[in-house]
């Protein structure tokens, strides 16, 4: 067994070169939709496989979100949205091998179907219960509020990516129950059927190691770090400790 420091970032860079990798994604990307929704997370997964259909150029993750949270007195509305929104460039759509430039989820929910994908980031999960939540601004339910239009209607498959960073200890359908109450205040809280992703789904996928989340936390750019446990044969620890050592040095995210 060996241990690893993730930050936040490295943790988004991980998780996005995973899921390139992921068999269901890659099917979806030659012969159906995958819908990648705008978060910050999701800008490292679109550029990963972006860049695995040689189709990157023209794309930046530095607006590539709705909402975003930002330390206290951070220039956001009450919603979690920038002021000034006219750099946003739209979701990621690849429609059969092609970037779809510039539309959003909005533009092709109606023609999502089964065996297509869309990808939403998550605001908290609960590992032990495999429960995720979602923060919603929007009063007419934002992007997963259209998205589970197909995921229930179509049975068209929701992959979470969201990093351990997220974790809390609460029931989230019991946490949503308290914070959805009229009178209540701040952004409610929507729980989601979906194949949640971390960064332990990650190392397990790209190296067949075991990884489990054993400290967190850290300071002078470590806050919100994640300390993994590695385990498996000599082969999957030294892959692993590649993989984390080609993420570690992630930067910190800027918009």
């Amino acid at each position: 067994m060996k241990q690893f420091l993730i930050t936040p970032a490295a943790g988004k860079r991980l998780i996005a070169k995973a899921l390139a990798k992921h068999s269901v994604i890659n099917e979806a990307v030659k012969s159906g939709t995958v819908v990648i929704i705008a978060g910050t997370t999701n800008g490292y997964v679109a550029e990963e496989l972006l860049s695995s259909i040689d189709q990157l150029e023209g794309f930046s993750r530095k607006r590539f979100f709705r909402g975003i949270v930002l330390p206290p007195g951070g220039p956001v509305t009450r919603a979690g949205r920038v002021k000034d929104e006219s750099g946003f460039p739209g979701d990621v759509i690849i429609k059969e091998g092609i970037w779809q430039n510039g539309l959003t989820i909005f533009d092709i929910v109606d023609d999502l179907k089964e065996g297509d994908v869309i990808l939403k980031g998550a605001n908290a999960i609960n590992l032990p219960l495999k429960q995720a939540g979602i923060y919603i601004g929007d009063p007419f339910g934002g992007t997963i509020g259209a998205a589970l239009q197909a995921v229930v209607g179509r049975r068209v498959r929701l992959i979470l990516p969201v990093g351990i960073e997220k974790r809390v200890y609460g029931d989230l359908n019991d946490l949503a129950l308290r914070l959805n109450v009229p009178g209540a205040h701040g952004p409610c809280l929507l729980p989601v059927p979906g194949e949640i992703f971390t960064e332990i789904d990650a190392i397990s996928l790209l190296t067949g190691a075991k990884a489990e989340l054993v400290a967190g936390g850290g300071v002078s750019g470590a806050e919100g770090s994640v300390w993994i446990a590695v385990s498996g044969n000599d082969e999957q620890i030294k892959s692993a400790e590649n993989l984390l050592n080609s993420v570690a040095r992630e930067p910190f995210f800027e918009f």
